[in-house]
């Protein structure tokens, strides 16, 4: 297993060759939050070849003073990202995916609930 990501501070490394037969469990499940910065929203509008202004309207929503991208629920109390492709189960934006997503499961709230974080992601590993 030498593709593991580690990160210090963490007690656990991530394989990411777990994503290829996940099916998206870290884009599913519970409704949240999946934040997006200013940059990160021109360039998901970029990517998608629309204006920023439909971006917002079509995917947004402000919560907090924050902009969120959309849910979409699967069924009873479980949700996927409006950009999660079921029929692939894949993020449809993969390239430009918001820094929150590029981060798991790196998350602080993650040290200290390492049995949460192993239940969504089969690509963790204990050290």
């Amino acid at each position: 297993m030498s593709n593991l990501i580690t990160q210090q501070g963490f007690k656990y490394a991530f394989n990411p060759q777990a994503c290829d037969t996940c099916q998206g469990k870290c884009c599913i499940g519970e409704s949240g939050y999946i934040w997006v910065s200013d940059a990160e929203i021109r360039n998901i509008a970029e990517f998608l070849n629309i204006s920023t202004d439909e971006f917002v309207q079509k995917y947004l929503i402000l919560a907090h003073n924050r902009y969120s991208l959309k849910e979409y629920k699967i069924s009873n109390n479980n949700y996927a990202c409006i950009f999660f492709d079921k029929n692939q189960s894949k993020c449809s934006i993969y390239p430009v995916r918001p820094k929150q997503c590029r981060t798991f499961p790196f998350w602080d709230y993650f040290k200290n609930n390492i049995s949460e974080v192993m239940d969504e992601c089969p690509g963790i590993v204990l050290l």
